[in-house]
């Protein structure tokens, strides 16, 4: 991973969502199985990349996925609610990577990173983020990162 500061509360997160635990979430163990960090972290992500009061994406161009990993620190039980909190760590010429943290009442569950890459609806291949999508997500950084 590349963020400096993965054990940052929820609070220091510039977007943060929630969503509900589900029974089916839980495996064997009694626990929520890891695969489903990876749906609570897309949950966070598609509600940071598509908030309705910020677009991100310009008509014509939409994100893909390019890289996710996911550190798991404790576990999560059903009934909950885990909170989702992301940030933007770094942006690039395509590209941008946030950072995530998953809670569950205030516990650090598990931290992610996602490298998302802006492609054309047409061609499907990655194009260059256009200035004000790189102004929003300038916005969204995290605050304990250094600046460029």
């Amino acid at each position: 991973m590349i963020d400096a500061n993965p054990q940052r509360p929820l609070e220091a997160y510039p977007h943060r969502t929630s969503a509900e635990i589900r029974y089916a979430d839980m495996d064997r163990q009694g626990h929520v199985n890891n695969a489903v960090f990876a749906t609570y972290s897309e949950i966070g992500r598609v509600a940071f990349m598509y908030d309705p009061a910020r677009p991100l994406a310009p008509k014509g161009t939409s994100f893909v996925i390019a890289r996710l990993l996911i550190d798991f620190r404790s576990e999560l039980f059903w009934p909950g609610t885990v909170d989702i909190g992301t940030g933007v760590l770094k942006i690039g010429r395509s590209s941008f990577t946030l950072a995530q943290g998953m809670f569950n009442d205030g516990r650090l569950a598990a931290t992610a990173e996602a490298t998302i890459v802006m492609v054309d609806r047409q061609t499907r291949r990655s194009t260059p983020l256009p200035a004000d999508t790189v102004g929003v997500l300038q916005s969204l950084r995290l605050d304990d990162l250094p600046q460029d």
